[in-house]
């Protein structure tokens, strides 16, 4: 059961990765749990609470941002119960206009089983200093 709830958060966690990906909104409206006690730090960011509060987060970041690709490095998860933790290095190609960066951001992304989904609960990312 236990290798079987960590594929689902696999899963989950891929979803996002997904969801990030395509600068879509709507994509990050599906995967997120949608209720107050939610949380996200972006890199440089302050803490974001609340679902209006994170979501407002996701639009800012996807207006300004051309693309974006993930490769993640170094996962582990961990699942206990209903709960469940991916802590991952976001290896990060992204474009905004004609600029191109590469960074690396140390992830942490909080999951809650809700009825049969997991869905994203808290996302905190640091940047990672050469």
């Amino acid at each position: 059961m236990l290798k079987e709830r960590i594929e689902e958060v696999t899963q989950a966690n891929q979803q996002f990765y997904e969801a990030f990906e395509s600068l879509d909104v709507g994509r990050m409206d599906q995967i997120w749990v949608q209720q107050e006690y939610v949380t996200c730090i972006h890199p440089g960011w302050g803490l974001r609470v609340g679902w209006p509060a994170v979501r407002d987060s996701w639009v800012l970041i996807f207006n300004n941002t051309f693309s974006m690709k993930f490769e993640l490095t170094e996962i582990q998860i961990q699942v206990a119960g209903d709960m469940a933790w991916v802590i991952c290095t976001e290896n990060i190609t992204s474009q905004q206009g004609e600029t191109v960066q590469e960074s690396r951001v140390l992830a942490t992304n909080l999951y809650e089983r809700v009825g049969d989904r997991w869905k994203i609960i808290h996302h905190h990312g640091s940047p990672v200093m050469e």
